[in-house]
């Protein structure tokens, strides 16, 4: 296959796809590391200290490199970044497609990332950069697309689904993160809510002094309050789907009559 013109194209998605890009330096030395091994010791800082963690000199002392010596692999921080976020989002979860209805792999592809973000914390903070690119990243896209043009979406609507899909679990994996970050070993909720109540009550706040005591306010993202956002957000794709003149179905996304 021959080289593509890099110059015109995204940071990193050459690399992202394995293949050589044609403007890396080429010095003299034979290479100690690999573009692997740079992206594998960035995931390691990364989940030990956090997004902000990530610079290039601290990668390049996690290999024994020079901060210079780094630039041989990966040209720019933004670079690996790319190739960073591919590989920790890892391939498209199983289950998705095969599942037995759209609803069911719609709610795995959702709740898979909703979990990806769980084991990797800083997916949070990875800048997104336009649509999926990137070998792993459209393994996603064209896992949830499947399930969605195969419930009769054309093509168009399948992908503003999915990016409705995507945006809920970043957004409840956020949440759930900076919860997680910013609990306070020494709070008690009881005591939170002891101290609350009468002043909601005073307040005239009676349907958030009732929530509190029923043990139902509470700052925790729950798997139950992930699942009820989710299935109102499915309730309405079930309408657009439902909603498609009788007669019409998509044949590998293409309008047609039975």
């Amino acid at each position: 296959m021959p080289l593509t013109d890099d110059a015109h194209l995204p940071p990193g998605l050459v690399l992202a796809w394995g293949l050589p890009a044609k403007s890396k330096n080429k010095l003299g030395r034979k290479p100690t590391q690999s573009v692997e091994q740079i992206v594998d010791a960035a995931l390691e800082l990364a989940d030990a200290e956090g997004f902000a963690a990530l610079s290039m000199p601290k990668i390049a002392q996690r290999l024994g490199l020079t901060a210079n010596a780094i630039y041989r692999y990966v040209s720019s921080r933004d670079e690996l970044l790319v190739l960073l976020g591919d590989a920790a989002w890892g391939p498209a979860p199983d289950g998705v497609v095969g599942a037995r209805d759209w609803r069911a792999g719609a709610t795995a592809w959702t709740q898979a990332m909703v979990d990806r973000c769980d084991i990797h914390p800083w997916l949070c903070d990875l800048p997104i950069r336009g649509a999926p690119m990137t070998p792993n990243l459209l393994g996603w896209a064209e896992a949830i697309l499947k399930v969605l043009t195969g419930a009769g979406l054309s093509p168009a609507e399948s992908l503003s689904c999915a990016l409705l899909l995507d945006g809920y679990a970043r957004r409840i994996a956020s949440a759930r993160r900076d919860v997680r970050d910013s609990s306070a070993s020494t709070v008690e909720p009881a005591a939170v809510a002891q101290f609350l109540e009468p002043r909601l009550h005073e307040l005239g706040y009676s349907v958030l002094a009732a929530l509190m005591a029923g043990d139902q306010y509470t700052d925790e993202i729950r798997d139950a309050d992930v699942t009820f956002g989710l299935d109102r957000i499915l309730d309405g794709i079930d309408v657009l789907i439902t909603q498609r003149p009788s007669g019409v179905r998509q044949v590998a996304g293409v309008p047609r009559s039975p």
